[in-house]
């Protein structure tokens, strides 16, 4: 495994990160507590130790009545097995509709209350980074890259300003109750508000921003990725196989059974007809190189030097074994060239 070292924690992360969005201690779509285990017992066994969820998880579908289970199933293994100590562990306040009467604000108020319920599910005493799972305002996330009329007019002053939400989390690392936090889902202005929100006022700036990167989404790199290497907020890279597309299951049409895409149509970002043109494209890539595709579509991922952690998911322990892996393919400068050419013919197409 390689590691980096996150900043103001000053520890050590694994460059793969353990995505956890499919576990539910209640017998799960895709994954339940047994699986969830088994899963933490591997990646822990082989050098991952930094481990990523949030308190609106499971998310196939998100819905209050398993909203938490995901945290749940960590918790039981923290209990379980004593090892908390082991992991570097990130967790996430999140503005859904049956959180909070569906009205959270990045206040202190709601940010205790997050972390509250967060702990409590944990069964821990503090998390080391805490992240806002996205805005507050409405703007260009989720698969949306153009800036709407109805974006542009929102007041913001009927949010809560960054300052506020900045002095809120501080108070949450003096207390001990997180060690960092982090942003997702933001936008460059977003990220230099808080950076400089933080430093105007003495206080302690996001580490990490995790947003979406992958073989078929690469916008970070158009404004963000200068921001991480200029100011120091990395990257944790999240759906880096494009919900499991660039893995090559779903090409020529398939549906396997009990894939994330063959389950929920919600997801169409990442199957449209540019996104299969680029998917094949990169397949073929693979196969030229006698690569396995996820893997380097994942290898990819691991290589970018603004990329602090790749978020990786699985639903069994093959992917999982494969997805980690990764870590060990250096590309080939013909394989990158190569990747490149299909990026310069259709950039994006699974914003």
């Amino acid at each position: 495994m390689l590691y980096t070292t996150l900043p103001q924690i000053n520890e050590s992360v694994s460059k793969i990160c353990l995505g956890t969005m499919t576990w539910d201690n209640e017998g799960g779509i895709q994954n339940d507590e047994k699986d969830a285990h088994e899963q933490m017992d591997y990646a822990l066994a082989h050098g991952v130790n930094f481990w990523d969820t949030a308190e609106m998880y499971p998310v196939l579908p998100p819905q209050a009545e398993t909203q938490g289970n995901t945290e749940r199933c960590i918790g039981s293994w923290f209990s379980k097995t004593g090892k908390r100590k082991d992991v570097i562990l990130a967790s996430k306040i999140s503005p859904m509709a049956y959180l909070r009467d569906g009205k959270t604000r990045f206040n202190a108020q709601h940010i205790s209350q997050a972390i509250d319920g967060n702990l409590e599910r944990l069964q821990t005493d503090y998390i080391d980074l805490y992240q806002l799972h996205w805005p507050e305002r409405q703007t260009n996330f989720f698969g949306n890259l153009g800036y709407t009329k109805g974006m542009a007019r929102q007041d913001l002053n009927d949010l809560t300003p960054f300052l506020e939400t900045i002095q809120a989390l501080n108070d949450e690392i003096k207390k001990g109750r997180i060690r960092a936090y982090g942003l997702s889902n933001d936008t460059p202005w977003g990220i230099m508000n808080y950076i400089k929100e933080a430093e105007k006022n003495g206080l302690l700036p996001p580490i990490t921003v995790q947003n979406p990167y992958s073989l078929l989404n690469r916008t970070y790199e158009i404004g963000s990725a200068e921001i991480a290497h200029r100011e120091g907020v990395g990257l944790l890279a999240y759906s880096p196989l494009g919900f499991g597309v660039l893995s090559g299951k779903y090409l020529n049409g398939k549906q396997p059974k009990g894939a994330r895409l063959s389950l929920f149509d919600r997801f169409a970002r990442y199957n449209n007809e540019q996104a299969i043109k680029a998917t094949e494209a990169y397949a073929k890539i693979a196969e030229d190189a006698g690569l396995d595709m996820a893997k380097m579509a994942l290898a990819f991922v691991n290589s970018r030097h603004f990329v602090t952690s790749n978020i990786i998911g699985a639903t069994n322990l093959e992917q999982l074994a494969n997805n980690i892996d990764s870590i060990n393919l250096k590309l080939s400068e013909d394989v990158l060239t190569a990747i490149e050419e299909v990026h310069n013919n259709q950039p994006n197409p699974s914003p």
